[in-house]
């Protein structure tokens, strides 16, 4: 039972990467790019194209459970700078309810919290493993089937 924890994890994670991925490339990726360059990151339209294949192939190595401490590197740089270049002067909380009014609530700018759940979430899979459920442990359990079998010829 130990090793189903990491799939609510890797579903979590890898779809929420993955649905900020194709946020960007859906709304267009040069409006990523024009946010970029506004932040003054460099070469906004390079960083702008690595976050979206990052957060799009990230994402589906974490749900698919492949490679993920390799996959996390990346993922964790785009978390940092979003922290540092985002969310850091918004404070902690993910939730900053500002008013409510006859049309709803309105919120302000989300904190760090949400990029410090991820962080810690693909520390989790890379330290504890990506569990049963996994390409990583497919692989793993076929190459030590074949090389039990070929120990014995």
């Amino acid at each position: 039972m130990q090793m189903w924890w990491p799939l609510p994890l890797r579903l979590m994670i890898g779809y929420g990467f993955m649905e900020h991925g194709w946020a960007k490339l859906a709304r267009g990726p040069e409006n990523f790019t024009n946010i970029l360059a506004a932040l003054h990151m460099p070469f906004p339209g390079l960083l702008a194209w690595l976050t979206i294949h990052t957060e799009l192939f990230g994402g589906l190595a974490v749900l698919a459970g492949a490679l993920v401490p390799l996959a996390s590197v990346p993922m964790a740089i785009v978390l940092l700078v979003a922290i540092f270049t985002v969310h850091l002067p918004n404070g902690f909380s993910s939730i900053k309810l500002e008013a409510v009014s006859p049309h709803g609530a309105h919120f302000g700018q989300p904190g760090y919290e949400t990029d410090l759940l991820y962080l810690a979430s693909l520390a989790a899979l890379t330290l504890g493993g990506t569990g049963r459920w996994s390409l990583d442990n497919t692989l793993v359990r076929c190459l030590g089937a074949l090389t039990s079998s070929r120990s014995k010829v």
